[in-house]
């Protein structure tokens, strides 16, 4: 078994992020009809014709199983692109794999579809809105139409009897639209946000990236919503949102009200979980902490591993290599996680080990996967920045993130 580094520990249940993920999504398909302003994938109408096959699939799944990895999303592309999606589904849960699907909204969300999904062992529905109107959405997804698709899904999920996780990509376009959209996932009956922290990656644009201080404008908007919503609040690609939480957790025992914020707003992807109620839901993201390589990892369509979606640095393929060896091995998945290695005022942060920053943002702006969170304003203490690394710091970066 690899050495534990001194800094480790490990994650809720005993699981070792050195050894396995918590995490893993594959994208089964680049194929969807949609044309997304911010698409990670620059998805394509057409199936790539070297994307994994059924057999393989079922070989990925299988290293799935003996890896023991709790969450295992199918993504796109649009699974719904697959002709076998139900088969792999239904091999999945065969093998106690609990399995995610994210379609896109477009004609192939049928209810039919939903309900196959379901029956063949689907756990949880993660479908995307990025606005609380047609006009906001639609220009996001590049179709007319989508919105309300978006809408019809959700309510034929919740006749399926399947759990309904919404995701929402917070760039420029909808900064302003969070008040709204909680209101209607409240009418929605959904279990889970899950907010999206742009990366500009594929089709998302640098021009949209929100500044330090709107990240910490949005953190704030969060974190009042998740005290009053029905539902729980997750981020992804906002590592420093942890941070945020226990700042304000230690303000507000300070302030003598009570133990902070009971849910932390932070939860993993937990589908099958029982849902508890909103009040008495404790916090469990200090303990989760993860992160770009560190307890995620990402497969491609054709079979490329990555540390996730959004850093698109290859470290092997499942074609060539086992699954877990190049997620315990390959050198890029072993810096990730060694937080040792952070550099600028990620590395001397006294929140490096529960926050760690957006490797992917870091690499898409500076190159450097190791790089600072270039979208944090924080200040770690007895930190005096070099003059290169003060060049680096938000307010210096111009037209990157202070726009």
């Amino acid at each position: 078994m690899q050495q534990q580094p001194m800094h480790h520990i490990p994650a809720r249940g005993g699981l070792n992020y050195d050894e396995a993920p918590f995490l893993a999504i594959w994208e089964v398909t680049q194929s969807c009809d949609l044309a997304c302003k911010h698409c990670r994938a620059a998805a394509q109408p057409i199936a790539h014709p070297d994307q994994l096959s059924t057999a393989e699939g079922k070989a990925l799944i299988d290293q799935i199983a003996e890896m023991h990895i709790p969450i295992f999303v199918f993504t796109g592309g649009d699974p719904l692109k697959r002709p076998d999606l139900y088969e792999l589904i239904r091999y999945s849960a065969e093998k106690g794999v609990k399995v995610a699907v994210t379609p896109s909204a477009t004609p192939l969300l049928t209810r039919d579809a939903i309900f196959k999904m379901k029956e063949a062992g689907v756990v949880r529905l993660g479908i995307s809105l990025d606005g609380s109107s047609p006009e906001i959405h639609d220009t996001f997804r590049g179709l007319p139409g989508a919105w309300a698709r978006t809408i019809q899904a959700v309510e034929w999920a919740g006749e399926a009897g399947l759990p309904i996780q919404v995701h929402t990509t917070i760039s420029r376009h909808n900064a302003n639209d969070l008040d709204n959209l909680c209101a209607l996932f409240e009418k929605l009956n959904i279990v889970m946000w899950n907010v999206f922290f742009l990366v500009p990656v594929g089709r998302g644009q640098l021009g949209d990236l929100l500044s330090g201080e709107e990240f910490e404008d949005v953190f704030g908007k969060i974190y009042e919503l998740s005290n009053r919503v029905s539902f729980q609040i997750k981020t992804t690609e906002a590592m420093h949102y942890r941070r945020y939480l226990l700042q304000h957790n230690l303000q507000e025992r300070k302030m003598g009200h009570g133990a902070g914020h009971p849910m932390g707003g932070a939860h993993e992807y937990e589908p099958g979980a029982p849902e508890a109620d909103a009040k008495t839901r404790t916090s469990n993201w200090m303990t989760r902490r993860v992160n770009d390589g560190k307890g995620f990892l990402f497969v491609s369509h054709m079979g490329n591993v990555y540390p996730s979606g959004f850093l698109p640095i290859h470290a092997g393929n499942i074609r060539e290599k086992p699954l877990a060896d190049i997620y315990q091995n390959s050198p890029i998945f072993k810096a990730l996680r060694d937080t040792k290695r952070l550099e600028g005022k990620c590395g001397a942060c006294e929140y490096k080990e529960i926050c760690g920053g957006s490797r992917a943002r870091a690499y898409a702006v500076t190159g450097d996967p190791l790089a600072q969170e270039p979208c944090c304003i924080y200040q770690p203490k007895n930190w005096v920045p070099t003059e290169s690394q003060a060049a680096c710091q938000p307010e210096f970066l111009g037209p990157l993130v202070s726009l």
